[in-house]
């Protein structure tokens, strides 16, 4: 594989120029795969890969970084497509339990750097990992920059719907956050929405306390004003409450990542309390039972919708970093795979930093808050 592939971003170049750039080469897209995350590492990443290259179109190539003998045994026993997959041998493996301080001073030759390394050299498009979630975020950070000021990536859930998805950011990356961090997750949010889901226009919500003017603290009250009179670019549609996340009430959900990180286990506590409570009862007895066998394939889709969404983009950075769930299987990492290629083709990059440029306009005409007791 060569270097410099479309979709790939070159060192100190924007998404916007990057996206530009690939339009004009229209050349294979190069997704960098961490193949030794996560709680089973090559023995389910490598299926995965052989399971989404059924799928994606021919000019997408997958790089594998792991244990290289581990790899290629792996793919001879899967059968994989050798020639739509790059092996690159790396010598140590990131602990799913390791300190992030710890894996940034040992990182170099592991393969979640080397994930995220190919991105920042130019080989390729997005980098998708199981691995560890603080020593990912640390590492991505390290290697590719921030492309806008924030703390930390940005953290975004998927959370279904009856009808859909919703994206729910931030979940824990950014815990104290002003107005102007939180306008900032909403642009990135919006263009994510639109890329992963395929929204032509979606809507946005700040959540909130409630859905009046004056409810809230008085960064969320700052964000409202200029998210609702800063002009951008935005389908804002004002506060939205808890309940609303799950009712798609909007397609963003936007708060900061102390709330967003409580509501996320709140969630998913409450999903799996009910999925047992569920499996107990189909099986309290003979006949509870014989009904769940006839109820075999709605139980599966039952549980399918409530499982954790498969990957978790790390947005504001210089580049596409998924985060796959540790525990994933096959066919969700093949899912997170997808993701990866969607972002890849889409031009989210370059819709974020357009509404960035619009965003110090916009809080110079919005102006200085107006304190009016409420909380």
């Amino acid at each position: 594989m060569q270097k410099r592939r479309a979709g790939a971003y070159r060192r100190g170049e924007s998404g916007a120029e990057a996206e530009g750039r690939n339009a004009e080469l229209g050349q294979t897209i190069a997704i960098s795969i961490d193949a030794m995350g996560g709680d089973h590492g090559a023995s389910v990443i490598v299926p995965a890969c052989v399971i989404a290259l059924k799928t994606l179109p021919p000019n997408v190539q997958l790089m594998l970084h792991g244990d290289e003998a581990q790899v290629r045994a792996e793919m001879a026993r899967c059968k994989a497509p050798a020639e739509r997959i790059v092996v690159r041998p790396a010598e140590r493996v990131i602990g799913m339990d390791e300190k992030p301080a710890q894996a940034l001073r040992r990182g170099k030759g592991t393969s979640m750097w080397g994930a995220v390394e190919a991105i920042r050299d130019g080989e390729a498009a997005a980098a998708v990992s199981a691995g560890n979630t603080g020593a990912l975020m640390a590492i991505s950070k390290l290697i590719l920059r921030m492309s806008m000021d924030l703390d930390r990536p940005a953290l975004v859930a998927s959370i279904p719907h009856a009808s859909g998805l919703v994206t729910f950011l931030d979940v824990g990356a950014n815990v104290d956050c002003d107005a102007e961090r939180l306008v900032e997750f909403a642009i990135m949010g919006e263009a994510y929405h639109r890329a992963a889901n395929g929204v032509a226009r979606p809507t946005v919500g700040l959540l909130n306390v409630g859905s009046e003017e004056m409810k809230g603290h008085e960064e969320v009250r700052e964000a409202h004003r200029v998210l609702r009179e800063g002009r951008l670019d935005l389908d804002y549609r004002g506060f939205v409450e808890g309940d609303d996340i799950t009712k798609g009430t909007v397609d963003v959900v936007v708060t900061d990542g102390f709330t967003g990180n409580i509501a996320l286990k709140a969630m998913e506590g409450a999903a799996r309390f009910v999925t047992a409570e569920l499996r107990a009862a189909l099986t309290s007895g003979p006949i509870s039972t014989a009904g769940a066998l006839l109820a075999g394939r709605s139980l599966r889709r039952f549980k399918e919708r409530m499982s954790p969404p498969p990957a978790a983009p790390l947005l504001g950075l210089n580049g596409i970093v998924l985060k796959c769930h540790g525990g994933a299987g096959a066919a969700d990492f093949a899912k997170a795979i997808q993701v990866a290629v969607n972002l890849a083709q889409s031009g989210f990059a370059a819709e974020i930093e357009r509404n960035m440029t619009r965003l110090p306009a916009a809080l110079a005409e919005v102006g200085p808050a107006v304190a009016d007791g409420a909380a």
